[in-house]
């Protein structure tokens, strides 16, 4: 019997208007469950209950209030087992991807129940006599957060834990695509001690239920992840009811690999950055920019180590780079092949659909070669397990080329001079930058974002996140005139 998932609506598991199919992506006769569409009015009870609820979250006490979030994530970690591998089984991510997200997405609520107690305010004294200042934060209130399928519970996690500990209510809307792990992560925050409605699911497609919230004049802000197009249709609604926005959006990042470089280094960063997790993450390494005097030995090393990779079932032991997401998303990686060939492009192995032994969205890791920046496959964000190769002639223009994109999110150099490291580390217009390091991979206490269209608005997590889940107030206090 197939589950059935139901959103969490003002303190109730609900079913919905409709419901969708979650099927594995390693294997399509895998029937995951069918999972509960939200409709219009359950969208209004969650979002009237949780004004109430925010409130009396509030109010509750700071030591409080980080136990809930210490249990949240403590729960995580120790079922990082179980709701890994129903991740992996839904999104494709290989197993220890899957139960390392997991994990890493717990840490997100410990750290930031920790800092619940840290929500220390300011004094200062007036230019007035007699007067002293108190400065401190506020939540803003009810929080839309949107997050996206290829980090399921990472990315949803690094938003709803601030929102929690900043004292605000959260409206979660996750994609559709994945929603076994969305409702997992439900039921763990849902027997906490919250107020009723303070945290609710509210699952559906993005062009109903998604604009319907954001929408909203009863959210105070919207946390997204996803796509650039989306992303400004999110902005320019939200600009109605002058909605707080913090969005995430495309990228184009580029690892270059220089002269100095210790080449099998480099080549273990690129095979990571480009084809972990199938190249579905914001941090891939889409763009490989490599100095000549290096470069064909790189490559050499680089499309043994892509056609060594094991291509295979989530959940099968050694598998390296799992399926795709979806068909959807299989159609568009094999157009932006068939796109970079037709550009004159190279394609020096993989980038082809596989069979397997259950029919699943397979393709094997590709690689474009004789590639220049202005092809549209150096331009556009593909989202797939696929990366070009950029010849450079020397330091200058590697950097150059990394910063000639209207995104910028992350970017990495591997290199031996310290020198060139950090005026690279200077230089790159990104908002994240590596050295000696894959593009991919970063940590939870420290911010995270970009700059074009990668990002708009407040950074994300660390102690920064406080900046778009809180309003700042100041109080001007007198003691008044005194007395006898």
């Amino acid at each position: 019997m197939s589950i059935i998932g139901k959103n969490y609506i003002a303190g109730r598991w609900q079913a919905g208007e409709s419901e969708v199919e979650n099927r594995n992506p390693s294997d399509l006769s895998d029937l995951i469950g069918v999972y509960a569409q939200a409709d219009a009015d359950q969208l209004q009870q969650t979002l009237e209950q949780a004004k109430v609820a925010q409130r009396e979250w509030a109010a509750y006490g700071i030591e409080r209030r980080q136990a809930v979030l210490m249990a949240i994530g403590n729960e995580m970690m120790a079922n990082a087992e179980a709701l890994g591998t129903l991740l992996s089984r839904e999104e494709g991510k290989p197993l220890a991807e899957g139960k390392g997200e997991v994990y890493r997405a717990g840490q997100f609520f410990t750290y930031y129940a920790a800092e619940c107690l840290r929500l220390t305010g300011e004094n200062a004294d007036s230019v007035r006599d007699g007067v002293e200042i108190d400065v401190r934060r506020e939540p803003v209130g009810t929080v839309a957060v949107i997050s996206p399928w290829n980090f399921p519970t990472a990315t949803a996690s690094w938003k709803i834990a601030p929102a929690l500990c900043y004292g605000n209510a959260v409206v979660w809307k996750p994609a559709n695509i994945t929603p076994a792990s969305a409702v997992a992560l439900t039921e763990i925050i849902e027997k906490q001690d919250i107020p009723t409605g303070l945290f609710s699911l509210v699952m559906g497609a993005g062009s109903s239920i998604g604009n319907q919230l954001v929408e909203s004049k009863m959210i105070d802000a919207i946390s997204f992840t996803g796509s650039v197009p989306v992303g400004k249709g999110i902005a320019a609604a939200a600009i109605q009811n002058l909605t707080r926005v913090q969005m995430e959006m495309g990228s184009k990042n580029a690892l270059a690999v220089m002269d100095d470089s210790d080449l099998d280094l480099a080549v273990t960063l690129a095979l990571g950055g480009a084809f972990g997790g199938t190249g579905q993450k914001c941090t891939a390494s889409s763009r490989l920019v490599v100095h000549q005097k290096v470069h064909d030995a790189f490559v050499e090393k680089l499309i043994a180590g892509a056609k060594a990779m094991k291509v295979g079932h989530a959940l099968e032991e050694g598998t390296q780079m799992g399926p795709v997401v979806s068909d959807t998303q299989l159609r568009e990686n094999l157009a932006y092949v068939e796109l970079g060939q037709s550009e004159g492009a190279e394609l020096a192995c993989g980038g082809v659909e596989l069979e397997m032994q259950s029919k699943g969205y397979y393709m094997s890791p590709g690689i474009f070669l004789n590639t220049s920046n202005d092809m549209k496959i150096n331009r556009e964000e593909m989202f797939a397990p696929l990366t070009s190769v950029i010849k450079v002639g020397g330091y200058e223009e590697a950097l150059a080329v990394v910063n000639d994109t209207n995104f910028g999110l992350t970017s990495g150099i591997v290199t031996r001079d310290i020198a060139r490291a950090t005026h690279f580390r200077r230089n790159a217009r990104t908002g994240v930058v590596t050295v000696n390091l894959p593009t991919a991979g970063t940590d939870y206490h420290v911010p995270f974002g970009g700059r074009g269209d990668s990002s708009y608005g407040p950074r994300e997590q660390g102690k920064i996140a406080a900046e778009f889940y809180t309003i700042v107030k100041t109080a001007y206090i007198s003691a008044g005139v005194p007395v006898d």
